[in-house]
């Protein structure tokens, strides 16, 4: 007679194998013997890794969908999108919206309501106003813009987000590619913050101390602009002043980078009982230039989704 015992555990083992975690599968206080990611393939924890409480196991099912890493079959969902919400402003001129030379902007079609916007970089002011920048890109190509078109603006300015209108006059071919606006048109203040910030739901890993090979922890940065986070981790990392290392992955359509840098804790929001987590305002500093374009790209995607904390958060 066959064995039913052994058929039964052949057929149940791919059931088993199943790539979601539960609490109980992840031991606290002795290494991982797999990675565990989120369930769009980001590292949470490498296998290695020890959980040292049960607070920080609490803290990773509260704000992650753990999976185990070997055995995920990764899928990409794409990030929510928000409505904007203008705020109300007087007559603004292009003096007000401080932009230079450099800033990043995003343009897309006046009939195109709800459409992505391409970003591109202003290269001059005129006297009268109109503006230079680079042509929009596209999945690595130009978009196509006509003269006389009327193009949406949304630009991201030291101080505040302003989203305007402004007509194509020229588009340039030499000594360069590059197109010439008009004046913008009526401009709006979107958000105004000391520092533009926007939402976030980001896995980074955390090692305590400037130096070291491997990441002690694992936190959730909720808000994030171009040179810093708010960092919540299911314990206290530190003092004011104190440096940590952090690791995390920034992704959107056209982004898909690995930053791995230092910061310094600026403010601490302790729990308020035992177990309640703890925030953390974080300065990156040490971002290499390619580092610094990522956050600057990533803070600009999601700038309909800005926020602003009445905090000190930097």
């Amino acid at each position: 007679m066959d064995n039913p015992v052994e058929e039964h555990v052949e057929e149940a083992s791919p059931a088993a194998q199943t790539p979601a975690l539960n609490p109980e599968n992840v031991p606290v206080g002795k290494p991982l013997d797999w990675p565990i990611v989120d369930a769009d393939g980001t590292l949470l924890f490498t296998s290695g890794t020890i959980l040292a409480t049960t607070d920080e196991r609490n803290f990773l099912f509260a704000h992650f969908r753990p999976q185990r890493g070997d055995l995920l079959d990764a899928t990409t969902q794409p990030p929510q999108q928000t409505e904007p919400q203008a705020d109300p402003n007087g007559e603004l001129t292009l003096k007000d919206m401080h932009l230079e030379i450099g800033a990043l902007i995003g343009v897309r079609s006046q009939l195109g309501s709800g459409a992505p916007m391409h970003p591109c970089r202003i290269i001059g002011f005129a006297p009268n106003h109109s503006l230079f920048v680079t042509p929009p890109m596209h999945e690595g190509r130009i978009f196509p813009l006509g003269i006389g078109e009327n193009i949406e603006i949304v630009a991201i300015a030291s101080h505040a987000v302003f989203r305007f209108v402004c007509t194509i006059e020229a588009i340039c071919r030499t000594p360069f590619d590059y197109v010439v606006l008009s004046k913008p048109g009526v401009i709006r203040r979107l958000r105004e913050r000391k520092s533009i910030r926007v939402r976030a739901h980001l896995a980074v890993r955390f090692g305590i101390g400037e130096t070291g090979e491997s990441y002690e922890g694992l936190g959730l940065a909720k808000g994030i602009s171009a040179l810093g986070m708010s960092l919540t981790a299911s314990w206290s990392l530190g003092a004011v002043g104190d440096r940590l290392r952090v690791a995390f992955r920034l992704k959107s359509k056209d982004l898909n980078t690995e930053i791995e840098t230092t910061a310094v804790i600026r403010n601490v929001q302790k729990g308020s009982g035992p177990g309640e987590p703890s925030t953390h305002g974080l300065e990156l500093d040490q971002l290499d230039a390619a580092q610094q374009m990522a956050m600057k790209v990533f803070v600009f995607d999601r700038q309909d989704d800005v926020v602003y904390w009445s905090n000190g958060l930097k």
